[in-house]
């Protein structure tokens, strides 16, 4: 079993064809799926990550949502790691998603705390500990935006002891946390965030769970190679070239967000299942302009 869950793993967005008999009249489009993933591998992802925010695994069905990951681990075709998203309310659904998932093949597991629920330190701890009971390695998740639990170093420290889990994907934009749980326990520190990617690899980040490589996986993937070997002048250069557009992933309306930029570069981005509905024409402006920036930037 691995336990590295290093590299640049894309949380993948996932497409939709027109269905009046499927949710919200919006089938998945597995074919157009395996595609996509097979692209990002062969333009150097280390790997995909189903079934995260980014694909809207909360508007999936419990069928839809294992043949997600079923169609990631088939497309990457031992290529590289496919992190699958077992988030779930309670641990007993996290769980059961990380048996399936690994039933299914996933390398690894990531794993918010429990989700519409604001739980104490201890139902954190308990909710990982009862998923490691699936044996993958986890990479835990921590996005109190969402959840409303901030997983801050000293709780990281009290998770990392689960042996299974092995990374920390941070999302807060805090990047003064790093060396504070570095300092507290021995646990790969992922960039959850895309437009921080540059300040948490410069200070030992190993990974990135990233966004906008659904639009630019090759220039993400030599962005990372870059800052992993410390080249972060000509890391610099092209970081500043995609940054505007990065800052998307943090916001509310990332999911449209990165679909409209696979849009403009010519891939399929489509509509989202709701709650998510269309961009305002504001936001959409502005994401074409920033799009537009970054592909003129990096052809030239």
């Amino acid at each position: 079993m691995t336990t590295d869950l290093r590299g640049v793993v894309v949380a993948t967005a996932l497409p939709y064809k027109e269905d009046p008999s499927a949710p919200a009249g919006l089938a998945v489009d597995f074919d157009r799926y395996a595609e996509h993933v097979d692209w990002l591998m062969s333009n150097g992802c280390h790997g995909v990550g189903p079934n995260g925010s980014l694909g809207e695994y909360s508007s999936l069905t419990d069928e839809e949502r294992r043949r997600v990951v079923q169609v990631a681990v088939e497309a990457v075709g031992g290529r590289g790691t496919v992190i699958a998203g077992v988030h779930g309310p309670g641990w007993h659904q996290a769980k059961k998603w990380a048996e399936i998932a690994g039933e299914d093949g996933a390398t690894g597991v990531l794993a918010l705390p429990p989700t519409m629920y604001q739980a104490s330190n201890s139902q954190v701890v308990e909710h990982y500990t009862r998923i490691a009971e699936a044996g993958l390695p986890m990479m835990i998740y921590n996005n109190p935006f969402d959840t409303k639990v901030d997983l801050v170093p000293d709780l990281v420290a009290e998770i990392a002891r689960i042996p299974q889990v092995v990374a920390i994907k941070e999302f807060t934009g805090d990047v003064r946390r790093l060396f504070e749980i570095r300092e507290k326990c021995e646990i790969d520190v992922v960039a959850g965030a895309d437009d921080v990617l540059f300040e948490l690899m410069a200070d030992g980040a190993v990974g990135w769970f990233a966004g906008f490589p659904n639009v630019f996986p090759a220039e993400s993937r030599r962005l990372y190679d870059l800052m992993l070997d410390g080249k972060f002048l000509e890391a610099r250069e092209l970081y500043q070239h995609l940054v505007a557009v990065f800052r998307w992933d943090s916001r509310t309306e990332f999911v449209q967000a990165i679909k409209l930029s696979m849009d403009l570069i010519g891939r399929y981005g489509g509509p989202c299942r709701p709650p998510r509905g269309p961009l305002t024409p504001e936001h959409r402006a502005q994401i074409e302009a920033e799009t537009k920036r970054a592909v003129e930037a990096l052809a030239g």
